[in-house]
């Protein structure tokens, strides 16, 4: 496309979801124009994705982004009471979304970025890309896996448990995700618990306000100086909301350590044993997704940008937010987001403040 079809904006957020938002809502604060290109047909980002009974383990005041508070609600917040507080979020600020709008592909072109899409080119002295992880999900590639005569499906997919009434199920994942799921397909489902590790449970009356205490606490010692290993932890504990405790009450919160390979029928274990299983429920976590910024050349082996802060370190005037610890700790939260996304609307703003040294 020829550069004077493209439309204009001063910054293009790409992404729809939580973080996103948070951006849009520091940069709403300043006098450059924006807009915010989502792939998703409806509001509610990565969150109208999630299992039916996916809940928050965090209450609602400590799950808000930035300016207007959650509304209260009775216990955890639901996954369609996220999505409902994310869809009037977005409203109640006026941003410009455009959606469904697929990026394709983004390229420096001059002092500029040309930012391609399904539905055409848009040009910016800036982007926030704001993707996130949901779209692709992570599974190990273990031997024997495309011999496996049974269903694989990755928790990015799973909505609830009745299609495994009845059947074995291993649940291979140990963390938030893959302990709320194995709770609820064991209420139907013969299932075996498999994660790396023991599972480390937090007592009952820690949720994800601890957790965000706990992160901020490591990012303030991390900016003194202090060594990682004296650190406190981050995200990676079970919660033990409450269908997680009645599992552990019907004692199936148990798990064993990772089979080594797939037959057509099941799995073999490391002590040579196998098991016939009918289904496998990866809860195996996900990776950035960054397809877009492949033209930039920045995207290294390990699937992911170099950063200082949200800053990319290899592409000036590229930021990228909410993809996990790397670009911000706790910035793959609703809350936490906050912090890194302010940041990112101040670099931004003075990026775009400063004049070109290549201009006459």
């Amino acid at each position: 496309m020829n550069a004077q079809d493209a439309r204009h904006a001063d910054v293009v957020i790409i992404g729809g979801g939580q973080s996103a938002l948070a951006v849009a809502y520091f940069l709403k604060r300043t006098d450059l124009t924006f807009v915010l290109l989502d792939a998703a047909p409806e509001s509610g980002g990565a969150w109208r994705l999630g299992w039916e009974s996916l809940h928050l383990f965090s209450p609602s005041q400590w799950s808000s982004l930035p300016g207007w508070p959650m509304p209260a609600t009775q216990g955890y917040p639901t996954r369609g009471q996220v999505v409902d507080y994310l869809s009037r979020y977005e409203d109640r600020y006026g941003f410009a979304v455009e959606r469904p709008v697929r990026v394709t592909a983004v390229r420096r072109e001059d002092s500029d970025f040309a930012i391609e899409t399904v539905n055409g080119q848009w040009r910016s002295r800036a982007v926030v890309s704001a993707t996130g992880t949901w779209s692709t999900p992570y599974i190990p590639p273990v031997e024997g896996i495309q011999t496996f005569n049974g269903e694989q499906i990755h928790s990015a997919h799973y909505r609830c448990p009745t299609p495994y009434a009845g059947k074995r199920v291993l649940v291979v994942g140990g963390g938030n995700s893959g302990a709320q799921i194995l709770a609820e397909v064991s209420q139907v489902a013969q299932t075996t618990w498999v994660t790396q590790a023991e599972p480390l449970f937090l007592p009952d009356d820690v949720d994800g306000r601890v957790l965000f205490e706990r992160a901020t606490a490591r990012w303030q010692a991390l900016q003194q100086g202090k060594a990682p290993e004296n650190l406190p932890g981050g995200f990676g504990d079970v919660v033990m909301v409450p269908p997680v405790r009645e599992a552990r009450a019907r004692g199936v919160l148990q798990s064993v350590r990772p089979f080594i390979r797939f037959t057509p029928e099941g799995v073999i274990w490391q002590d040579g044993t196998s098991t016939a299983i009918d289904a496998v429920i990866w809860c195996t976590g996900f990776r950035p997704a960054l397809d877009h910024l492949e033209p930039l050349g920045i995207v290294h082996p390990d699937g992911k940008v170099r950063v200082h802060g949200t800053q990319a370190v290899e592409a000036p005037g590229l930021w990228l937010v909410g993809y996990g610890e790397w670009t911000g700790f706790a910035s793959a939260t609703l809350v936490g987001v906050m912090r890194t996304a302010k940041s990112t609307a101040v670099e931004v703003t003075a990026h775009i403040n400063t004049p070109s040294l290549l201009s006459p």
